[in-house]
């Protein structure tokens, strides 16, 4: 909490202070004296402006962390008899950081998991737990998180780290309050300090800012992680790691699943290969169609930022950007796109980035490989036609 010595303050200070605060928690009493109220987060603006010595910060006694917290432990995701990629991305990043000054363990709860888990094994982790049990070969949560959580206490991982998918998202928090621990959430950067501490970087205020957080005095380290943010390991076929199978343990309540409707198979932006992606600066009625058919041709799916999202233009599952989807195509054609900052963040990982805008400062270019200072609208005819010309030279040489 923030302390006030309110001999200190002046009437300059206090007005100062509360036209600063971001939040609005500090006003100034009936009594003139300076108030900091419940709605602070704390994010330090005032104390950084305070001249006058009237603000301290009291951080609490300090706490410690017991050292037999140690290793990474991934939280495995196995649905319907297929292993999510995302657990493959996050055991290649838990091998980067734990190098070799600590294990790096993988707790895999479903149904038929040994293939999945012995593919674990060749692309690095150490252990691999398995909780394999008819019960679990659907989703339920109370269920899942019970075999996390024994897993965990088990095992006492200074990190634990889980994909942001609708069953990691549903896990991470259950587990976090369980072991009265942090939970920073869609990260999309972890480094590991000398001490073991987890740097966890995320956008915060829309975007605007990227803010670093460290879990200082509780462990586990816990932190989600987007499909698609990180690299996944190469298969090494090793078979160096090991299998642990667990007995599931019985959570005091849990749901019985009775049948699974699967959903009608849906786009999913996050594992195309090739993306049309278009901004406001290609949004008329013609430029969007035109996007469609070249994506036909290419066999690309067909993105969008968000302001097309917010005007009606496209269904928010083809929003790319922090608050859409991550990316990470084998090339990116952005038509009529700024690259802002949220949109830059959600496609910085695809392999080529193309970029056509009329604007030759448009920030796009900066991080794209190959870029066209030209109008989107103009250039989508003439590319459909060349790709069309050459697409019907290739049938030719065929024939």
């Amino acid at each position: 909490m923030i302390r006030i010595d309110q001999s200190k303050v002046t009437e300059a200070l206090a007005r100062t202070l509360q036209d600063a605060c971001p939040f609005g928690a500090i006003r100034i009493d009936e009594a003139g004296m300076l108030q900091i109220e419940a709605s602070c987060r704390l994010c330090r603006q005032c104390l950084k402006l305070d001249t006058l010595g009237a603000l301290t910060l009291d951080e609490g006694p300090e706490k410690s962390v017991s050292g037999d917290w140690n290793g990474i432990c991934v939280l495995g995701e196995f649905l319907n008899g297929r292993l999510h990629p995302v657990t493959l991305e996050l055991l290649g990043k838990a091998r980067e950081l734990a190098k070799d000054r600590m294990p790096v363990m993988v707790a895999l709860p479903g149904h038929g998991v040994f293939e999945a888990a012995r593919t674990l094994c060749d692309c690095g982790a150490d252990t691999v737990y398995t909780y394999d049990d008819e019960r679990l070969a659907a989703f339920e949560p109370v269920r899942f998180a019970a075999c996390m959580e024994d897993c965990i206490r088990r095992v006492r991982p200074a990190v634990v780290m889980a994909g942001a998918t609708a069953a990691g998202r549903s896990l991470a928090p259950r587990l976090a309050a369980r072991f009265h621990t942090g939970l920073t959430a869609d990260c999309t950067a972890l480094s590991l300090s000398d001490d073991c501490e987890l740097h966890q970087t995320r956008p915060a205020f829309g975007g605007n800012v990227m803010a670093e957080i460290v879990t200082k005095a509780a462990r586990p380290q816990m932190c989600t992680v987007r499909y698609r943010v990180f690299d996944p390991p190469l298969r090494q076929n090793k078979g160096n790691g090991r299998i642990v199978a667990l007995r599931m343990p019985e959570p005091a309540a849990a749901a019985e699943v009775l049948r699974v409707i699967p959903k009608p198979l849906e786009m999913d932006l996050s594992e195309a290969d090739a993306i049309i992606a278009v901004g406001r600066g290609c949004a008329t009625a013609r430029n969007i169609e035109d996007a469609y058919r070249l994506a036909r041709l290419l066999g690309a799916q067909v993105g969008c930022t968000r302001p097309l999202v917010e005007a009606g233009l496209f269904d928010p599952k083809r929003q790319i950007g922090l608050s859409g989807r991550t990316v990470k195509p084998k090339y990116l054609i952005a038509l009529g796109i700024s690259g802002s900052v949220q949109f830059a963040a959600g496609m910085a990982g695809a392999s080529k980035i193309i970029a056509v805008n009329h604007d030759p400062a448009a920030p796009i270019f900066g991080i794209a490989h190959v870029g066209l200072c030209c109008d989107a609208g103009a250039f989508l005819p003439e590319i459909i036609q060349r790709v069309e010309q050459e697409k019907e030279t290739q049938k030719e040489v065929r024939a």
